[in-house]
């Protein structure tokens, strides 16, 4: 009798091992994965797709990815990989304001108003075009700089500046965001 072996659209097989190493990691780390996915689109249930594809194509690299630990950065680059080809597909018709409003001096938040204002921020992150939700989160999500969110995403520095500048406008332009006077 042979052992199983699960393969992949080049027909190269996989391992039975590998679907347990795989399936581990997906059961540790897939919430944290979800999140990530969930902050790149508008729907729930393309997220979940979203990552659903990245992780297909995660397990079909499995016997290829040399070091483990970076598991969680080839999965968010193949979210990115497969985000980006979506949008790129579209015309994205923005159009630059002349004046940016700046908000006045901050106050003194309590939990309660700050839990708020991160619910309303959220929504209105996800209330951005793909592209630029894709750069803020990225920058301000993930924490990347400038060249290295321009790298993931395969554009010039130039182009993460403006379309995160064009962003960051358009939130302080929100008026869920707008500050109580």
């Amino acid at each position: 009798m042979t052992t199983p072996v699960c393969t992949n659209a080049s027909s190269a097989a996989v391992p039975p091992t590998s679907y347990a190493s795989f399936s581990s990691y997906v059961r540790a780390r897939g919430p944290v994965l979800l999140r990530t996915a969930r902050s790149l689109t508008a729907n729930p249930s393309d997220a979940e797709d979203l990552l659903q594809t990245a992780l297909a194509k995660t397990y079909v690299a499995w016997e290829r990815i040399e070091d483990h630990r970076a598991l969680d950065g080839y999965v968010r680059r193949a979210l990115l990989n497969t985000r980006t080809s979506q949008w790129r597909k579209r015309k994205v018709d923005e159009f630059p304001c002349d004046e940016l409003p700046e908000p006045s001096g901050a106050s003194p938040v309590d939990p309660a108003e700050r839990q708020v204002l991160h619910d309303a921020m959220w929504r209105a992150v996800m209330r951005l075009p793909d592209r630029q939700r894709a750069m803020v989160v990225l920058r301000y999500y993930e924490d990347l700089s400038e060249a290295q969110t321009a790298e993931v995403l395969g554009v010039s520095v130039g182009t993460v500046k403006s379309a995160v500048s064009r962003a960051l406008g358009k939130l302080r332009e929100d008026p869920e965001l707008s500050p109580v006077r």
